[in-house]
């Protein structure tokens, strides 16, 4: 299992706005063989920033199933305009 990390710095004040647009997103990766779970964290101390965590069964299901999908441009169309800066998105193995 590998574990997609990513903080996503939204916009002041579209916070809103990129909730909803990810609730809209969320089906389209949800629907990529290799998906696991996923989640989304807002933080308390900068409430601009959000934890994404998605698990996948290999770096290869999100870079190649998902992101090499025909789903994938409508999830860049939904929530890239949201990000400033863009964020950097790292893959996680567990160690213990």
């Amino acid at each position: 299992m590998i574990r997609e990390h990513a903080i996503l710095p939204v916009v002041p004040g579209r916070e809103a706005e990129f909730e909803a647009a990810f609730a809209q997103a969320r089906p389209l990766v949800e629907a990529t063989d290799g998906f696991l779970r996923l989640s989304l964290s807002r933080s308390l101390e900068s409430p601009s920033s959000y934890l994404l965590l998605v698990e996948w069964a290999s770096v290869e299901a999100h870079t190649v199933g998902f992101r090499g999908s025909d789903r994938y441009p409508r999830w860049r169309e939904l929530l890239h305009r949201f990000y400033d800066p863009f964020p950097v998105v790292e893959h996680f193995a567990d160690v213990v």
